[in-house]
């Protein structure tokens, strides 16, 4: 029972990370990702439709993306796409692709994206902290049941607190990554 406990608690712990990597991944650093357009919309005949979905999105350089729509007419609509995100970013196109250049971040733009980076972060330790508290609520739901022992549901804590402890280090160090990754010019 309280393996299954330390399963689903270590998963759910797992599905916070992976949300604070896909933020992360969103926040612009001054390198170029396709991951910057994972959020993008474009009206497809008259259906939202995810970017990657009708485009090939290419790291042209280390500063710029290379949008390749997989049909001509797509080019203007992929184009007012990208100026009405807040992404800050200015497409430059040609007949058939669409060019996004990566501006130089400034030290101002640095410290905001990275104000945002530090609130992700926290996000996914409230989610992991959240999960803590629910497995710890589940093993004394067990204890007042006389499903398990005093000594089996102190174990369980402990073992919580553990997998908590390990994915919170976690969380801190994708941070300075990215907060390293941020102030890199």
């Amino acid at each position: 029972m309280i393996n299954d406990i330390l399963k689903q608690t270590e998963k759910r712990m797992e599905k916070g990370i992976d949300a604070l990597k896909q933020a992360f991944a969103r926040i612009r650093t001054g390198r170029a990702s396709p991951a910057l357009l994972d959020e993008i919309m474009v009206d497809y005949y008259g259906t939202p439709t995810p970017l990657n979905q009708v485009a090939s999105i290419m790291v042209e350089d280390a500063r710029a993306l290379l949008i390749s729509p997989w049909e001509k007419k797509m080019v203007p609509v992929i184009e007012k796409a990208i100026l009405k995100s807040d992404l800050g970013l200015t497409p430059s196109t040609t007949a058939d692709v669409v060019r996004l250049p990566m501006p130089p971040l400034t030290e101002e733009s640095r410290k905001q994206l990275g104000k945002t980076a530090r609130a992700e972060a926290e996000n996914a330790r409230v989610a992991i902290r959240s999960a803590r508290r629910d497995a710890n609520a589940e093993a004394k739901a067990l204890l007042k049941d006389k499903a398990i022992s005093e000594d089996e549901e102190r174990r369980a804590e402990d073992a919580i607190q553990k997998l908590t402890d390990r994915f919170v280090a976690r969380v801190d160090e994708l941070l300075q990554e990215k907060e390293a990754d941020l102030m890199e010019i």
